[in-house]
């Protein structure tokens, strides 16, 4: 296939609808066409990438540069297995890679390079599962608050006819703790639960609920937390209810806080993924709020439990932060993803931004 077809081929054949990154590389390795796949996967824009050299956008360490000339020179078709890709701002993946030198101007030759995230179908998957465990959990705990509210209830009736009944007025205090705790455990259990209002969805502006969340906790912080932006500002809006997102951002920034404590850095990123897959279904645009903190990282034995309600690594915590959060995610059609390492955690909110 001529190489000045291949601009062609992208749109004609709908190459940018495929979960595959595609690269069309000259001879010299520059890049001559991208799909949205690839995109996504290196982290940079068509309009960047064309033209560039392929090592100007990824990670000069990586190991399957060879393979390129190799390719070239030999004219034949090579695949790999599981090799491991650098993106220029640190991003580790794993992908597949099939090398197909094709003919290009003028006796040249170029090279169809496509790129499978190996990573990313992993994550997929247990996107699925955490969807279908959230959707479980979430009728479960329906029927738990159900069987505890109802006898809760109860006892605040009885306790309020016995305070009335009590001839002697110290011992009302008595009665007073037992409502009291009644109505805390009566908020505990609609707090896990999590939001009870209807969403209200409108046209909502992203950087507006970051910006917001941002303000808050370095108010709280009083200048003792440093929070760092890089935003996507091609973002659009997108229908979204913003109290609930300023809720679900706020909690995964307070979490990030108290991981990395005073004097800690946190970094709130925007971005936005074409063609990509949340929670089983594919969407032709993702946005992506991460938030990043240098603490010390969630224990692995915590990782697969972290979105559930009362689960914590905070001793001062409730558990329920994270749980609120997952579960106004999961009400946008979206989910929260996290990736943790000592010095390097990151929680990112997918929310799909179809009307």
């Amino acid at each position: 296939m001529p190489a000045e077809s291949m601009t062609d081929l992208t749109s004609d054949y709908h190459l940018d609808l495929l979960a595959t990154g595609v690269i069309l590389l000259d001879a010299k390795l520059h890049i001559q066409a991208l799909n949205l796949s690839a995109e996504n996967l290196m982290e940079v824009s068509a309009s960047r990438a064309m033209g560039s050299p392929l090592e100007e956008l990824l990670d000069e360490s990586n190991e399957w540069y060879p393979l390129l000339h190799q390719a070239l020179n030999d004219n034949y078709p090579m695949v790999r297995r599981a090799i491991p890709l650098t993106t220029r701002t640190g991003q580790e993946r794993t992908v597949d890679i099939t090398l197909s030198p094709i003919a290009g101007k003028v006796n040249s030759r170029c090279l169809l390079v496509e790129l499978n995230m190996v990573d990313r179908l992993q994550a997929i998957s247990r996107d699925e599962n955490e969807w279908q465990a959230q959707a479980t959990l979430k009728e479960i705990m329906k029927g738990v608050a159900h069987e505890v509210k109802n006898p809760l209830g109860g006892i605040r009736g009885a306790a309020q006819l016995l305070a009335g009944e009590l001839a002697n007025p110290n011992l009302q205090e008595y009665t007073d703790i037992i409502i009291s705790e009644v109505d805390r455990l009566r908020t505990l259990v609609d707090r896990m639960l999590g939001p009870k209002e209807r969403m209200e969805s409108e046209p909502t502006n992203i950087h507006e609920v970051t910006e917001h969340v941002r303000q808050l906790i370095e108010a709280e912080a009083k200048g003792g937390l440093n929070i760092e932006r890089d935003y996507d500002p091609s973002l659009p809006d997108f229908p979204a209810d913003a109290g609930q997102l300023t809720q679900a951002v706020l909690n995964l920034v307070r979490n990030a806080w108290q991981a990395c404590g005073d004097g800690g850095a946190i970094t709130l990123r925007t971005r936005v993924y074409r063609q990509f897959t949340v929670g089983g279904n594919r969407h032709k645009l993702v946005c992506a709020v991460q938030v990043s903190d240098d603490g010390p990282g969630v224990p692995d034995d915590l990782l697969p439990r972290l979105f559930l309600p009362m689960v914590t690594g905070n001793a001062t915590g409730t558990g329920l932060g994270l749980s609120i959060a997952q579960r106004i995610a999961n009400q946008h059609g979206g989910l929260i993803q996290v990736q943790s390492a000592p010095g390097d955690t990151c929680f990112t909110l997918l929310l799909p931004m179809e009307i």
